[in-house]
């Protein structure tokens, strides 16, 4: 795969301009060829390098899931000391369901202000920079 690079001059003393487009031709086909390969490969490095970093991601997620499951728990242990255990899970269940409710009053919040998922700001200046033209072009075409 590697091209001939050298610069050998014909017998006369300097290259035809052929040999040089040709040569160029050649060379730049190895250059574009050798960086795709380069791009490539440092591609597939940092796909798996970041298959690996999401996986680790997951695993983490499914851990703190468990870690909230054992808190709550811990929370009906430390209850029951005090109260039956019955009321016990009844006030952590209250509790984890009210956290859940603002939880989702909040997140519901925040999605109706991000909806519709259009940039209408950018919309309008656009419009706003199409009316700014065409009424340039208008009072161009009065003059």
């Amino acid at each position: 795969m590697t091209a001939d690079l050298s610069l050998r001059a014909p017998q006369n003393g300097s290259p035809s301009t052929s040999d040089l487009v040709g040569r160029l031709s050649t060379q730049l086909t190895t250059l574009v060829r050798d960086e795709v390969a380069l791009a490539r490969t440092e591609i597939q490095t940092k796909a798996k390098t970041a298959g690996v970093a999401s996986g680790m991601f997951g695993a983490a997620g499914i851990l703190s899931l468990y870690g909230i499951g054992l808190a709550i728990a811990a929370g009906v242990v430390a209850l029951d000391l005090v109260w039956p255990l019955w009321l016990a899970v009844l006030v952590v269940m209250a509790a984890v369901f009210l956290i859940t409710g603002i939880l989702a009053l909040v997140g519901r919040g925040k999605m109706r202000r991000a909806m519709p998922l259009v940039p209408t700001d950018t919309v309008e200046r656009i419009r706003d920079d199409l009316d700014t033209v065409k009424a340039a072009l208008k009072d161009r075409r009065r003059q």
